[in-house]
């Protein structure tokens, strides 16, 4: 049996199409307006075989061609083959509007006018969360790489099931962890922000010369009433931590979580400190050397800085954000290097020759550039040339350029990451 001889008979000029049990009979005429959809090509098929590799089955006594698709749709598909023209299907995804049209060979070009702008919206909106849905799988996975794992509160919960104490260290664990737990975890939470916010006070006020000491032996000495509130927030920092890490449900989980990592880090430079002291009295020695490492541990206070991150939905929320913004940082960094190499050079080679400038070698072209590009402009450093200040203007436009790149991916991935980080704590609170 030849099928094309059959479908070009004149007296046969109308198909029957089964779309998932929606049966239409077709006008040979509507079909051969549109030759290259999938409709149009079954006119052209002479064997059973390319018959069937347009269509899902095919009975040859009933002339019917069955499609397993949407049959909803496919009133918009006979509509296009009446008017030469598609529209958007109510409540069908973009996406899968976009395969059903691509399965029955109709282009997007058909699409009527007032439909189009519609369509190129959602197709728009459908591609951006594409990507970020695609960005955010390229990350690697991370200890804390998450807003989910940033508070595992639920997770842990279920730890303290069988172990020792599990009662008592559950309850004390979850006022730590959830503020929004009971009243006095509430108070527990304003306490541990207040004496942060002491200890930061402390450490900018001891850095003031009008709070410096001299001793005896003209030798500048601490403050005793700073040392004093240095003390009490490193014991209450220290008793925090250790109360902490005794009743958190796994011990190696606790250490290896971010936000602990800087607790401990906060009052290390204190103990440090404090044996190297010891030991000096003791007339030991062989500390001798340690005193300028001390100094720099001392430096490592500004960590407490970071411990506002525990109680701040918006520091954590940045945190996030720069792990997952890996790539884009990176990005940044190498098209800022890129820049600065190449002006500091070409402003060296137009400003060298100036007796006023002080742009007479690279190095200084570098701090120069970076200043520019960046957009700071200190002002310490400037051309003083009309080349020069020509490569002045355009590092400066060029920086503009290259630091706006990245900027609104890293911004749109920040405002995410806090809509969840509150969606999360207000459902901590809610429990």
């Amino acid at each position: 049996m030849v099928y094309g001889k059959i479908l070009h008979q004149p007296e046969d000029r109308f198909i029957n199409v089964n779309v998932g049990g929606f049966k239409q009979r077709m006008d040979h005429t509507a079909l051969k307006r549109f030759p290259q959809t999938r409709l149009g090509r079954l006119l052209c098929c002479s064997s059973n075989e390319a018959i069937l590799e347009l269509c899902d089955d095919f009975s040859p006594s009933e002339m019917e061609y069955y499609f397993d698709r949407n049959p909803r749709f496919f009133c918009y598909v006979l509509n296009f083959y009446l008017t030469g023209k598609i529209h958007l299907a109510d409540g069908l995804c973009i996406l899968s509007f976009c395969q059903e049209i691509e399965y029955w060979g109709i282009k997007e070009r058909h699409l009527d006018c007032c439909c189009t702008n519609r369509f190129h919206e959602l197709m728009e909106l459908a591609e951006n969360k594409c990507w970020d849905q695609r960005s955010d799988e390229l990350q690697l996975p991370s200890p804390g790489s998450s807003i989910e794992e940033l508070s595992v509160l639920e997770d842990d919960i279920e730890l303290f099931e069988g172990s020792r104490c599990a009662n008592v260290r559950r309850s004390i664990w979850m006022r730590l962890e959830n503020p929004g737990f009971s009243t006095s975890a509430k108070v527990m939470a304003v306490v541990s922000l207040s004496v942060v916010i002491v200890s930061i006070v402390a450490m900018c006020v001891h850095s003031m010369p009008d709070f410096h000491q001299v001793g005896l032996d003209e030798n500048e000495i601490e403050n005793p009433a700073l040392t004093f509130f240095e003390n009490v927030c490193v014991l209450f920092f220290s008793a925090e931590f250790i109360l902490r890490l005794a009743v958190a449900p796994s011990a190696r989980k606790f250490l290896s979580s971010p936000l602990n990592i800087i607790d401990l880090l906060s009052v290390m430079p204190f103990y440090v400190t404090l044996v190297r002291d010891i030991m000096s009295e003791d007339g030991n020695t062989d500390l001798g050397n340690v005193g300028k490492v001390a100094q720099i541990l001392r430096l490592m206070r500004v960590f407490r800085i970071l411990k506002l991150a525990r109680h701040s939905v918006g520091l954590r929320s940045l945190g996030a954000t720069m792990r997952h913004s890996s790539r884009d940082v990176g990005l940044l960094v190498l098209f800022l290097s890129v820049g600065i190499s190449m002006f500091s050079a070409l402003i060296y080679f137009v400003e060298k020759e100036s007796e006023e400038s002080e742009l007479q070698n690279i190095p200084i072209g570098w701090w120069w550039a970076t200043i520019s590009m960046t957009t700071v402009g200190y002002g310490d450093t400037f051309p003083v040339t009309l080349a020069g200040k020509l490569i002045g203007t355009l590092c400066i436009i060029c920086g503009l350029l290259i630091v706006a790149l990245p900027i609104t991916n890293i911004f749109n991935r920040f405002s995410k990451f806090y809509q969840k980080q509150r969606h999360l704590a207000l459902k901590r609170n809610n429990n």
